[in-house]
């Protein structure tokens, strides 16, 4: 006769005299201790010879549970597979299974460091918002569920710290999968328009004149440290990438050819083309970066972190357009709309416009030119840049300074 709930429970922690066994069917069997412990085991033959592997304890593991798991193992038995063996491999994969934290520090170091420019805001995004959460949890045991109840959340209230988790979550499981590290993505499908509705609108601010003045304006006469001002000053001139002024060594700028030559790594194209950028330096601009670099005389760095060597990070610009709103807010009782470090890029694009050609402006904000005309054109375009960055900066004194502003027709 098979065992029975009702029988188990009947015996299960019952003293005896010793340890009795009794069979159920197909190998499954119990083992009573002398202290009444009920062991699930399954009798089988491997190699000819007798074996016996243990289950789990009642009732910690049911009789229904038991017989599963006892048609299981028989199952792995008739492919050639020792059930003990299987079920010590099972137990040892959840011990050394990854937890999502551990697995996304080795993909960061592995990867992400080595590819991504803004890695430090990928770090930052998962520290806060995705190892409090879930970070403890094996990575393989974490659903979708719990993927999507950790980024709708997100969703509604940091729709761009949500796409930057979803984009970095599918790449670090898919990184894991591809070295059987975890045994599959959850998130392959997941899209961050359909799914999470993060609308991804391009940015359209751009500063108007009366703007620029207000913005030059707060940047000459507030408390914001010389090194900053600088720093604002020559993104709006150069339309450049925060990035690439922060990234910038002082072996990067030669006075002698007036050029600042920014290397592939330090630049968005830089990975893909190989090559770096070359800006011209001209006489503005070169008393603006010589002034910089006598304020980090001891470091390879043009602009630093305060009290230190290194290259200013990457959060350090960020909070530069809300102080000059405030200033603006509180000094002028303008309350200006809203912008970014990277909205001085457009601003200088926009601008470029009126001043140049449209390929010249491309090249000067270090686009690629399109189609064909990069594969044949290697020409750098520097004096035709170089004029452009003066028409700009006449401009721009024009406008601070209150005097009228110029017509200038766009190069020839």
């Amino acid at each position: 006769m098979g065992l029975t709930d009702t029988w188990l429970k009947a015996n299960a922690g019952k003293p005896r005299d010793k340890l009795t066994e009794f069979a159920d069917r197909d190998g499954l069997g119990v083992r009573i201790t002398p202290k009444g412990k009920v062991v699930f085991q399954l009798r089988y033959r491997y190699d000819g010879q007798h074996s016996r592997a243990d289950l789990g304890s009642y009732p910690a593991l049911g009789l229904k549970a038991a017989r599963a798991e006892a048609e299981r193992l028989r199952g792995q038995l008739e492919q050639g597979h020792d059930p003990r063996i299987v079920r010590a491999l099972a137990k040892q994969a959840v011990l050394r299974a990854d937890s999502v934290e551990a697995l996304f520090r080795t993909w960061y170091e592995a990867y992400c460091k080595k590819n991504k420019k803004g890695h430090h805001d990928v770090l930052r995004s998962f520290e806060l918002h995705v190892f409090p959460r879930i970070g403890k949890l094996p990575a393989n045991k974490v659903t979708l569920h719990e993927w999507l109840d950790l980024l709708e959340k997100q969703a509604s209230v940091r729709p761009g710290i949500a796409d930057r988790i979803l984009t970095n979550a599918k790449q670090m499981l898919k990184w894991g999968v591809k070295r059987q590290m975890i045994p599959s993505n959850p998130l392959v499908e997941i899209n961050a328009r359909e799914d999470l509705q993060i609308k991804k609108v391009a940015g359209s601010r751009s500063l108007s004149q009366e703007e620029v003045i207000r913005v030059w304006r707060a940047i000459e006469l507030s408390r914001i440290t010389l090194k900053n001002k600088i720093f604002l000053k020559l993104c709006l001139i150069y339309g450049c990438r925060n990035g690439e002024l922060r990234a910038a060594e002082k072996a990067h700028f030669d006075f002698k050819k007036k050029i600042w030559t920014i290397p592939p790594e330090n630049h968005k194209l830089g990975k893909s083309s190989g090559k770096p950028l070359l800006r011209p330096i001209t006489q503005h601009t070169q008393a603006l970066i010589e002034e910089t670099m006598q304020l980090s005389k001891d470091s390879v760095f043009v602009f630093t972190n305060s009290g230190s060597k290194d290259a200013m990070g990457t959060s350090a610009p960020l909070a530069l357009p809300y102080n000059v709103m405030q200033w603006l807010r509180r000094h002028e009782k303008y309350e200006m709309e809203h912008w970014s470090i990277h909205d001085l890029r457009k601003t200088a694009r926009t601008n470029f416009s009126t001043l140049t050609e449209p390929h010249v402006a491309e090249i000067m904000l270090g686009h690629r030119l399109p189609g064909t005309w990069r594969v044949y054109d290697h020409y750098d375009y520097l004096a035709e840049q170089a004029a452009a960055l003066d028409a700009w900066v006449k401009r721009l004194q024009s406008w601070t300074s209150g005097q009228p502003v110029a017509a200038v027709s766009p190069q020839s």
